[in-house]
């Protein structure tokens, strides 16, 4: 206990050790699959708390895993004998309205986000679930219901203060350190802790057209070729997704659909209403449709929406891909391997990407593989029980997928998959970039418990 001893003097926050009544409950992330018992967990209050760990885990040799939102499918985290800096006290939101501008501290939620930014009827790019923390997500690129219209989380980041390996603060924008700047937009948690995230903000709200279509599972194929051809050539102020999982017990559907296999089509509109309800007309007309949930709603409502069904504690395992072909082929294989699902808890998740995704330069930020049309994300989930069945299926249906892929993984859906898909993640002429910027910022490769890039040496 010699580094919670010494972590002790000088932090303001709390400071949890094995055998502390709270600790079990500080270790625990979203994915229940994930079980580490760390040596000390540091809960600090602001950037004065996170200088004063990373010294002390730095003087005491100690592996450290820094703690946004939790919500990570890895459960990068937390780790095994080490530290765990949490920032997830730290949840400070302030917008300044007339810059459209936001500052956030890093243990903030985008549901505690857009709370703030929705009262000036301003937001930015966040995730599809407003549980989702905002750190870990931004500094892998992310996407959400805003990003055809106004591009990933990281397009949107302006600034960010970094704590580096070395202890020193620095802000780094495009501006000042822009280097660094460069690797944080995509690069993950590899260069430092981002103890303030600055973010532009865009005229969103309070109401958008919103929601989703609901469709027989049997007429999977079908459904995903209308959304296919119409986001082909959509709007960049749409955005959709298709899940394929079992129907929730919700009130807008008919009660003898609950607990069956179904198709959701998801979209969102970041424009006037009406001109939205124009673009979406063609799939609310689709045959076999068994309820159309689209409608004007409240953004912070459509951000919580699916939160019910992915709360933590249950076991996780994904396997993602981008892909470049939706042909019948590689929808077909959906199809097939959605209809062995080896637990009622998994789903099937496929965004349709492009728009201001896609224009933002190759080389402008760490963030890869932008042209990708396709995402592609295998959830498997479960209570309890032998993880090898699900884990087989998963493994199974990524493989039958990857004739159709673009060549890439998006990290921020990167389980624990190895040196080789971290390339995969970045591309040989990136992650040699990012190695360079490691090798500049943490040449020890302090920080490691992530999608790790460690250092040319």
């Amino acid at each position: 206990m010699k580094a919670a001893d010494a972590l002790r003097e000088g932090f303001r926050g709390q400071v949890v050790v094995p055998g502390d009544a709270g600790y079990d409950a500080a270790r625990a992330v979203w994915n229940g699959a994930i079980d580490r018992r760390p040596e000390v967990i540091a809960r600090c209050t602001g950037t004065a708390d996170v200088l004063r760990a990373v010294t002390v885990a730095r003087e005491h040799g100690l592996l450290t895993a820094v703690r946004g939102g939790g919500h990570n499918i890895a459960g990068l985290a937390v780790c095994d004998g080490g530290m765990v800096i949490d920032l997830s006290a730290m949840r400070g939101v302030r917008v300044d309205p007339q810059r459209r501008i936001a500052r956030a501290q890093p243990g903030t939620t985008w549901g505690g986000f857009d709370h703030e930014t929705q009262a000036f009827r301003l937001a930015t790019p966040g995730g599809l679930m407003s549980s989702t923390g905002i750190a870990g997500f931004t500094l892998g690129g992310g996407f959400g219901w805003l990003s055809r219209a106004y591009g990933l989380a990281c397009d949107n980041l302006l600034e960010a203060d970094v704590v580096t390996a070395e202890g020193r603060v620095v802000t780094a924008s495009a501006a000042t350190h822009p280097d660094l700047f460069w690797g944080l937009r995509g690069g993950g948690g590899n260069f430092g802790v981002v103890t303030t995230f600055t973010y532009r903000l865009h005229r969103i709200g309070p109401a958008v057209l919103c929601g989703g279509l609901f469709f027989p599972a049997e007429h999977l194929a079908a459904t995903v070729r209308a959304v296919r051809d119409l986001m082909a050539d959509a709007p960049d102020e749409l955005f959709a997704s298709c899940v394929f999982g079992r129907a929730p017990a919700a009130p807008f559907l008919p009660t003898e659909w609950h607990g069956r296999p179904i198709v959701r089509v998801g979209v969102c509109w970041a424009g006037r209403a009406d001109r939205g309800r124009e673009v979406v007309a063609p799939l609310r007309a689709l045959p076999h449709l068994v309820a159309d949930a689209v409608q004007t709603r409240p953004y912070t409502v459509w951000q919580q929406m699916l939160d019910p069904g992915w709360g933590p504690g249950a076991h996780n395992y994904w396997k993602s891909e981008y892909l470049s072909v939706l042909d019948d082929a590689a929808i077909d294989t959906v199809a097939a391997y959605f209809a062995t699902a080896t637990s009622p808890l998994s789903d099937v998740k496929l965004a349709f990407l492009g728009g201001a995704i896609a224009r933002v330069g190759a080389e402008d930020t760490a963030y890869t593989h932008r042209a990708a049309p396709y995402l592609l994300n295998i959830n498997s989930r479960w209570e309890s029980g032998e993880p090898d069945p699900h884990v087989a299926w998963t493994r199974g249906f990524w493989n039958a997928m990857r004739p159709h892929s673009s060549g890439g993984v998006y990290v921020n859906f990167l389980g624990q998959e190895g040196p080789g898909r971290v390339l995969e993640a970045y591309g040989r002429a990136k992650y040699e970039r990012l190695t360079a910027l490691k090798d500049r910022w943490d040449p020890e490769n302090f920080f490691r418990v992530n999608q790790n890039i460690p250092p040319s040496v």
